[in-house]
């Protein structure tokens, strides 16, 4: 029996961390985030690395309170996945506009055209480039997609 709870109380995220020289947002360690599974791995949600800014691939999931969110609706989780991209850049110094590259997972090709939608409206006017796989699962089953970005921070924006 599982000890996965998806809805779980908001909490406060974690202050970035430098490791290696870098910045590390949202920083986390899976026996929290994936209680039911044997692991125990530093990891976060966002690198800033010089002026790049890699976001973990993200998915129907509140990073708040880490309750999923549209299970069983691949478009509702695109959204979600993109609100947390955005948020995450900004916490990174970033902003949408400065995406430069996605990578779109689908555990079904047939969920392509909502998820794409959905990215399509944070992106308009954007133009990064960006992949679309169709994969067996992702980490959780009611996981439909997972969205993980590469961003910059122009010069005149770095702090």
């Amino acid at each position: 029996m599982s000890s996965y709870s998806p809805e779980q109380p908001a909490t406060s995220p974690k202050a970035p961390v430098v490791a290696g020289g870098h910045t590390r947002i949202r920083p986390f360690n899976t026996r929290d985030t994936y209680p039911e599974q044997n692991l125990d791995n530093d990891l976060c949600q966002a690198v800033v690395a010089g002026d790049t800014v890699y976001v973990r691939g993200q998915i129907g999931q509140d990073l708040d309170t880490s309750a999923s969110v549209g299970i069983g609706d691949a478009a509702a989780q695109a959204e979600q996945a993109m609100a947390n991209i955005k948020m995450l850049l900004e916490e990174a110094g970033s902003r949408m506009e400065h995406l430069v590259k996605l990578t779109i997972y689908l555990i079904d090709p047939r969920y392509r055209e909502a998820v794409y939608r959905a990215v399509g409206r944070w992106t308009k006017g954007v133009h990064p480039i960006s992949t679309g796989l169709v994969v067996s699962a992702l980490a959780r089953p009611e996981w439909l997609c997972e969205i993980d970005a590469v961003a910059v921070i122009p010069k005149e924006e770095r702090a």
